[in-house]
């Protein structure tokens, strides 16, 4: 077949690179499979024209606008993805391997656009945290918000996920508002490329939010700005070269690494052979080393087990390995495929060689050639080290492929120790049904460890394994793992966002930010605001009710109607003896009943529901004799479908003397 040439998509248009072509080569038999170049791309033009024109077309859309965006993205690529599982069996992948990065990409996106429109407003600016009172008297505030960077957000992503690499990465970062310039690998470029034209055939995204470089980024890092971002996925050795970059130092550009590091799975104390997690633990460890034939940053490299069950672990491992049919990855019959190229596998049999210093060989033969000896085939291959705390390339060198070492360890603290002789990792798994030993863990190993991951009989069936980051949570980790954090859901957002402390009159605040702050002027509500639909509502208008005694009657009869007879209601002598009370008090619940009955319109109107009340506060008791006032005013809104819209509604109720006794915020769901 003849080999495709790949395209660069830069200010634009799609152009070839201008010469020296690198060859691409099929995983499975070495043929060339792409050309590849990025040679004659004006790469400070690729900048500006990121920062001129996709920037300030982003950052016009509002979060809910960028989340619908991740929407018809993962929709398109959803419909093609046959395209891209054909030319992924040339990476070496078997169909399940290509699912992990083609179809958990996707699934990223999915997951990125559901948060953006449920957890973000249809703004913006994000609001960070709660207000801070700055003065006596409430006219000098604080509050911190996020905005979206002016600047590009630059990717350089590892061959290990072509697909995936480059859409967890570009998922929060289009959500934040920021476009993107891709890198990806070139062994795997050619996957990626066609991923980009995938998107940009959908013809969603505003010009400049997406370029791609397929070869050498060449003097992209001389044209970076401080308001730039710089994420890497790759070795630690080639993130230290771009993090001191004379121009990242210079610029502070924003760099977030994940590097590959040398993650453990621990199998716990309490585990025998016999029992459930000792199971799990041998089947992860073998998932992890035969899944994309051991080539993730996430993979298990060290297996540690307590001293008395090494023998039986590596017995184990040895039986479920040896059942690994190593072929063609197009073959269903094959359950691990070939590296990503001979190159690689030249260089995990090199770091084999290195880890064979403090380590047997039980299982494997890392010179030999399993299925096709063009190709870059490699049998799984266990290593074994009895003196774990002698040894030293165990914990310092990584081999990037179907290989693990597997030791013993003593007690939970030699556990621990051991672990953390990695010096950070993105991931740590323990396979414990001991709670007290998973509590261990966490204080002693956390700081170590981007992600622990705790599997046991009770979590297995649904768990999502060891080696399986999940948008909703950080992908990253201290030390050897690069001190990054991506994803994590929102949080990932942020990190190509500007925190900035205002500060002013709440009048100013509310205004920048389109929420009610007490303390800004309300509008009085002139018609009841229940009789408003979500468009005619503004921000401040304010609702001040008649007042109600509650008597002690009504405690009475609100106690036995629900049956909360609780003493502090209706016990005076009791009640008196308590310190907080000092007499009887009415239920907390009766207030909010009460409350309601004073604010609520009972007439079919535009309200379609109440559901659900957040931040909920009984701030000072209401004694019999009492009287409670409301003041209900529009805090926010979000319009969730064309003809509804979500107000959130900031609720004081005030005794006689104009004292807080409750504060909630209540949620409703308004015609628009």
């Amino acid at each position: 077949m003849k080999p495709i040439t790949l395209q660069n998509y830069a200010e634009g248009k799609w152009i070839a690179g201008s010469g020296g072509m690198a060859e691409l080569r099929s995983a499975i038999d070495g043929d060339v499979v792409a050309l590849t170049s990025s040679q004659g791309l004006d790469f400070g033009a690729m900048l500006r024209f990121a920062r001129e024109q996709g920037g300030p077309a982003l950052r016009a859309l509002t979060f809910h606008d960028r989340a619908k965006l991740l929407k018809a993205l993962a929709d398109a690529l959803t419909a093609r993805k046959e395209e891209l599982y054909e030319l992924s069996y040339n990476t070496g992948a078997t169909k399940a391997d290509a699912w992990i990065d083609i179809d958990g990409g996707i699934g990223t996106f999915a997951v990125y656009q559901g948060k953006g429109r449920r957890e973000l407003p249809n703004e913006r600016i994000l609001i960070d945290g709660n207000v801070e009172a700055l003065s006596r008297n409430g006219t000098f505030q604080g509050l911190h918000v996020y905005t979206s960077r002016q600047g590009v957000a630059v990717h350089i992503n590892a061959f290990n996920f072509p697909v995936w690499g480059m859409l967890e990465k570009l998922a929060p970062t289009l959500l934040a508002g920021m476009p993107a310039i891709v890198k990806p690998a070139s062994a795997t470029a050619y996957l990626t490329e066609a991923a980009v034209r995938i998107m940009l055939d959908a013809n969603v995204l505003p010009k400049g939010a997406l370029q791609l470089i397929v070869g050498s980024t060449g003097d992209l890092f001389e044209h970076l700005t401080t308001q730039d971002v710089v994420s890497f996925t790759g070795s630690a050795s080639t993130a230290a070269k771009l993090r001191t970059h004379p121009v990242i130092t210079r610029e502070s550009v924003r760099f977030v690494a994940e590097q590959d590091s040398l993650n453990a799975s621990v199998l716990g104390l309490d585990a025998t052979p016999d029992s459930p997690e000792f199971d799990l633990f041998i089947k992860e460890v073998a998932k992890e080393m035969t899944a994309k034939a051991g080539q993730k940053c996430t993979a298990i490299r060290r297996a540690m087990v307590p001293a008395a069950l090494l023998d039986a672990a590596q017995a184990a491992l040895i039986a479920r390995l040896a059942k690994t049919t190593i072929g063609d990855p197009r073959d269903e019959a094959t359950r691990m495929g070939a590296l990503v190229s001979t190159i690689q596998r030249d260089d995990v049999r090199a770091k084999i060689r290195e880890i064979s210093a403090d380590a047997s060989v039980v299982f494997g033969e890392p010179d030999a050639s399993p299925f096709n000896a063009k190709g870059a085939f490699l049998s799984p291959v266990l290593l074994r080290c009895e003196k774990p705390w002698d040894a030293r390339a165990v914990h310092d060198v990584e081999a990037f492929g179907p290989v693990s070492t597997l030791m013993p360890y003593t007690d939970g603290g030699d556990a621990i120790a051991l672990a953390n002789r990695g010096k950070g990792s993105l991931v740590m798994s323990v396979f414990t049904h001991d709670t007290d030993f998973a509590r261990d863990v966490v204080l002693g190993a956390g700081s170590f460890h981007g992600r622990l991951a705790f599997i046991d009989r009770d979590s297995a069936k649904e768990s999502t394994g060891h080696g399986s980051p999940m948008p909703h949570m950080i992908h990253g980790g201290p030390g050897r793992a690069g001190g990054g954090e991506e994803m994590g859901g929102i949080r990932g957002v942020t990190h190509y966002m500007q925190r900035t402390a205002l500060q002013g009159h709440p009048r100013v605040l509310s205004a920048i930010v389109n929420r009610y702050i007490a303390g800004m002027p309300t509008e009085n509500a002139e018609q009841h605001p229940f009789r408003r639909k979500f468009h005619d509502l503004p921000i401040g208008y304010q609702l001040k009710t008649r007042t109600r005694e509650i008597t002690l009657e009504d405690i009475e009869h609100f106690a036995h109607f629900t049956g909360d007879t609780f003493y502090a209601h209706m016990d005076e002598e009791a009640a008196r003896a308590n310190p907080l009370f000092g007499g009887r008090v009415a239920h907390g619940y009766l207030i909010l009943a009460f409350a309601a009955g004073l604010f609520v319109d009972p007439d079919p109107g535009p309200v379609l529901a109440n559901y659900g009340l957040d931040n909920l506060r009984f701030v000072k008791p209401v004694k019999p004799g009492d009287a409670i006032q409301v003041a209900l005013t529009v805090k926010d809104k979000t319009l969730r479908k064309p003809d509804q819209g979500e107000v959130r509604w900031d609720v004081i109720v005030t005794n006689r003397d104009g004292e807080t006794v409750a504060a909630y915020d209540l949620l409703t769901m308004n015609a628009a």
